[in-house]
């Protein structure tokens, strides 16, 4: 196969070089000929665009890259397109993360409050995108990194594009299991299912060699051994976990102990604050041309392992990873979950090759899970049609929905501060 051109909207984010990184140490997976970050901010383009270059001449790669702040110019004949967007910035992100501590409601970027203001922001933003995705190459592959990943996969799917969403929440996970059994990633396969931000690891497979068929279940043996450290990583009680039996997503923690997240982000501050001023730290380092290689401090921004989970997710769905794999992605549901709408983005295993993504079935799955999913799942939908079609009470409504919220008064003085915030982002308001 012809090397290939793949084109990442918000190509100007200081993650970028994260992705740049594991496009060039796996170029035998995924042979890239041409790589476009497109962007509004021209400035941080050329800071990243530079850094790129040097980046795959370090390593002896081949790709030429590009840079443009045409999104029509940048996904011409692009096999596949990455988008990484943020809309407001990490300002945005900030106030996401603090109004709704004035309720008395977590500050979180993807959940609650805040995710609801995030998603209405971006699902037009990213539909618009993806049309001109679609007008350019309709074949194109929309590969969505951008938070809230099921909602926005969501917004594409059912608008017909050819999308899947992708966390690095899973291929953490694995990393880390594999660590703690001493083999490599590659023999760890994971039962996991979920939404995206909402998922548990129901079992750990210890296969005999990389693809195969079979295994041994040793989610057991993990916690028995290192049920310390994986509470710890997560940031639940260890009892709790061993209770369960299964390792829930660290983003689990925003429900199971909500009031205590948000006393300790009254006194810690926002997240959004941390980052921006790792980034400030990170574009002064880009800016040296003796920079050729992603900076440590890179590790502090976050998404680690999504550059190796991108590789895995691309090079499957362009059929240049060597056949059919099984990876979690974010896609249709499609009665794998029979209690949820078959157009519901779930997050689970599924097979990925060039004819698409299939979810694999899963067992039922158990109640003290399920209740939640279905809870989140609806909130999901109304956020989504609030996001298509604006107003006020389409907010409300999904607010109302939300596990995290669930009350008239409170849904009603956190729609105000939503909107009081985000006018500027939305046209209808």
């Amino acid at each position: 196969m012809s090397a290939l051109k793949l084109a990442i909207i918000g190509g100007g984010s200081t993650y970028t070089p994260e992705l740049i990184d594991g496009f060039a140490r796996l170029r035998d997976t995924l042979p890239i000929g041409e790589l476009v970050l497109v962007d509004p901010a021209a400035d941080r383009l050329e800071l990243i665009g530079g850094l790129a270059r040097r980046i795959f001449a370090k390593q002896g790669h081949g790709a030429v890259v590009t840079t443009t702040t045409d999104i029509e110019a940048g996904v011409a004949d692009a096999d596949a397109v990455l988008l990484q967007l943020r809309v407001g910035g990490q300002a945005a992100r900030n106030e996401d993360e603090t109004w709704p501590l004035e309720c008395g409601c977590v500050g979180q970027e993807t959940t609650g409050a805040g995710g609801l203001a995030k998603a209405l922001r971006t699902v037009p933003v990213v539909l618009d995108i993806a049309e001109k995705v679609r007008r350019a190459n309709p074949d194109a592959w929309i590969v969505d990194f951008t938070n809230p990943v099921g909602i926005v996969t969501r917004a594409l799917r059912e608008a017909g594009h050819k999308a899947v969403g992708l966390c690095n929440v899973a291929i953490g996970f694995q990393r880390r299991f594999a660590k703690h059994l001493g083999v490599d990633p590659e023999l760890v396969r994971l039962d996991h299912v979920g939404l995206n931000h909402l998922s548990w690891e129901r079992g750990v497979t210890l296969l005999d060699a990389p693809g195969a068929a079979g295994g041994r279940e040793v989610l057991p043996e993990l916690l028995a051994g290192f049920g310390k450290e994986i509470a710890d990583d997560i940031r639940l009680p260890q009892r709790v976990v061993e209770r369960l039996g299964v390792v829930p997503s660290y983003y689990l923690r925003y429900f199971y102990q909500h009031d205590l997240v948000v006393e300790e982000l009254k006194v810690k501050g926002s997240r959004a604050a941390e980052v921006a001023e790792i980034e400030r730290q990170l574009l002064e380092l880009y800016a040296d041309p003796a920079l050729d290689t992603k900076p440590e401090l890179l590790d502090r921004r976050g998404g680690a392992f999504y550059s190796e989970a991108a590789v895995q997710l691309i090079a499957a769905l362009l059929g240049t990873g060597g056949g059919t794999s099984v990876q979690v992605v974010n896609t249709r549901n499609d009665g794998v979950l029979p209690f949820l709408p078959d157009d519901a983005v779930i997050e689970v295993p599924a097979e990925v090759d060039a004819a698409g993504v299939r979810p694999l079935p899963q067992r039922p799955l158990e109640p003290l899970y399920a209740g939640l999913v279905a809870a989140v799942t609806s909130y999901e939908h109304l956020a989504l049609d609030a996001a298509l079609r604006g107003g006020r009470d389409r907010v409300f409504d999904a607010l109302l929905a939300h596990p995290l919220v669930g009350q008239i008064e409170l849904a009603d003085r956190l729609t105000d501060r939503l909107l009081a915030h985000n006018r500027e982002h939305l046209a209808w308001a």
